[in-house]
């Protein structure tokens, strides 16, 4: 096997007891990085010390990233203008944000016969956020409630 000490300098091939008893020499372990590799790899380094970083740089890397998430806001039936703008700022603050927006409206008892209505309040929902939103699923029935799904404009023109 090809053994690598501690401060990166190449120390040769060698057999696994010889591996084995310089890195006993030195106090320290021998970690096979390539055991793939024609010879395998091996390094002579403090086991402890290389998991601990490791785990800092996945910690790191996990910090760094972004979880979407779908946030949902319900409408009614027969809701006011300004409220559909307040429910609207809320939703385009969540776009902002970098979230996924559902937006459902659910019909209750005798409601269902005005489903169109429904189309119209969604269809004003969507146009108050269309500067930062984009309709990703258009409004469709299922069962009784009428839902769309909005995603964050995309800044690729």
């Amino acid at each position: 096997m090809r053994v690598i000490s501690a401060d990166g300098e190449q120390l040769g091939i060698m057999t696994r007891e010889e591996a084995i008893a310089l890195a006993d020499e030195k106090d320290l372990d021998l970690v096979c990085i390539a055991p793939k590799a024609q010879p395998p790899v091996c390094k002579i380094l403090d086991y402890g010390k290389f998991k601990y970083e490791q785990q800092k740089k996945e910690k790191e890397a996990k910090k760094k990233q972004h979880t979407t998430q779908v946030k949902e806001i319900r409408l009614s039936t027969f809701i006011e203008d300004h409220d559909i703008m307040v429910k609207a700022k809320t939703g385009a603050k969540f776009l902002k944000e970098g979230n996924k927006l559902k937006v459902s409206l659910r019909f209750r008892g005798r409601e269902r016969d005005y489903v169109d209505r429904g189309q119209e309040v969604m269809e004003k929902f969507a146009e108050a956020v269309s500067d930062v939103g984009e309709l990703e699923k258009k409004p469709k029935m299922e069962g009784r409630s009428l839902s769309m799904v909005l995603t964050p404009k995309s800044d690729k023109k």
